[in-house]
């Protein structure tokens, strides 16, 4: 094996380059990864765009990219859940354990997690990773690493999806069709929910939304989603609504079209981070609120998702880019949002 790596680095806003690096040894606890696939989040462009989400600021040059997934190359001697040759699915954070959060299995809210991909950590646009083995997923015989990479944002929908409760007989909308968005619909479909409307302002990602099973698509740019989504259930509102498309004008929405003792999950950051609700609409609804940090214990249950054919993972995606094209895979991600919904870089 070469001793050296190809990594793709972020140099300023909108610009990428390449580096050649050492390959990672894995310490006794680690595994080698040799990536294969990593996905294009929304925070990643954020970061590219802007070089900043609130007090995370990256400093170039730096590593971008946290969904991976990959084939294991080597091992630490500690490790006995994996080998060389099993393909895997990187969960991207390293809490410590020790804090009140970790110990009651909140780990997400661990204070000093280490994720990839927020500074100052780097991330896995590159060839190797050493991770904790414990935090790389084995995949099963039927799925492969472009899905590995994907069971991240996978995750995210189904830690929406849990904490609203999502079950059998609710009918259900999502307002924003980008990735998150989808896959909140996709582990909402997978949870029992048959009905899911999405609402999103690109036709595009509303074509992508009903192509992937969602029972009705509304363009909010095109008529009024509120008095759809009324006309839809009958007056009745609706039983769980997952924002992610972060706006004021989708939050309120969600709101009005609840029904009295709903429940809203709120997964979207808005660009300002603050924003206006009515909130005597929602206490006269006895509405409940849940929030979305990442998510818990979510991997084997979205592997699983998709290994059984309850999600079909691969379909979300629309843009797969090779290594070399990172600097056009990463403009066209931001720049080509009415025609890029989902990208993926291949390392391999």
């Amino acid at each position: 094996m070469d001793k050296k790596m190809k990594v793709a680095v972020m140099l300023d806003i909108e610009k990428m380059g390449f580096e050649s690096r050492d390959i990672p040894q894995p310490k006794d606890n680690e595994a080698l990864v040799k990536v294969e696939y990593v996905g294009v989040c929304g925070s990643d462009l954020h970061y590219y765009e802007f070089g900043r989400i609130g007090d995370y600021i990256v400093k170039p040059p730096y590593v971008l990219g946290h969904e991976a997934g990959g084939t294991v190359v080597a091992v630490g001697k500690d490790v006995t859940n994996l080998k060389i040759g099993d393909r895997v699915a990187l969960e991207p954070g390293k809490t410590c354990g020790h804090c009140e959060f970790c110990k009651t299995g909140r780990y997400n809210l661990c204070p000093d997690v280490i994720f990839f991909a927020t500074p100052p950590v780097n991330g896995v646009f590159q060839q190797y990773v050493a991770h904790e083995a414990d935090l790389c997923f084995k995949l099963p015989d039927n799925m492969d690493t472009m899905e590995g990479a994907l069971i991240e944002p996978l995750s995210v929908g189904f830690h929406a999806a849990r904490q609203g409760d999502a079950h059998l007989g609710q009918t259900a909308t999502v307002f924003g069709a980008g990735c998150i968005g989808l896959m909140s619909m996709l582990a909402l479909k997978a949870m029992g929910v048959s009905t899911v409307y999405v609402v999103d302002v690109m036709q595009n990602r509303l074509n992508k939304a009903k192509e992937l099973g969602a029972t009705e698509v509304i363009n909010g740019k095109d008529e009024d989603a509120v008095q759809k989504i009324m006309e839809l259930t009958h007056q009745k509102g609706i039983d769980l609504s997952i924002e992610t498309a972060g706006t004021e004008i989708t939050s309120r929405q969600a709101i009005k079209v609840a029904k009295k003792g709903s429940t809203i999950v709120f997964v979207g950051y808005s660009k300002s981070g603050e924003i206006t609700l009515p909130m005597s609409m929602a206490l006269d609804k006895e509405l409940t609120f849940k929030t979305v940090f990442r998510y818990r214990h979510i991997y084997p249950v979205a592997i699983d998702a998709v290994s059984s054919g309850k999600v079909n993972l691969k379909g979300v995606v629309t843009n797969v880019y090779d290594f070399d094209d990172i600097q056009r895979a990463m403009d066209e991600s931001v720049h080509n949002k009415d025609t890029v919904v989902k990208s993926v870089i291949k390392i391999i």
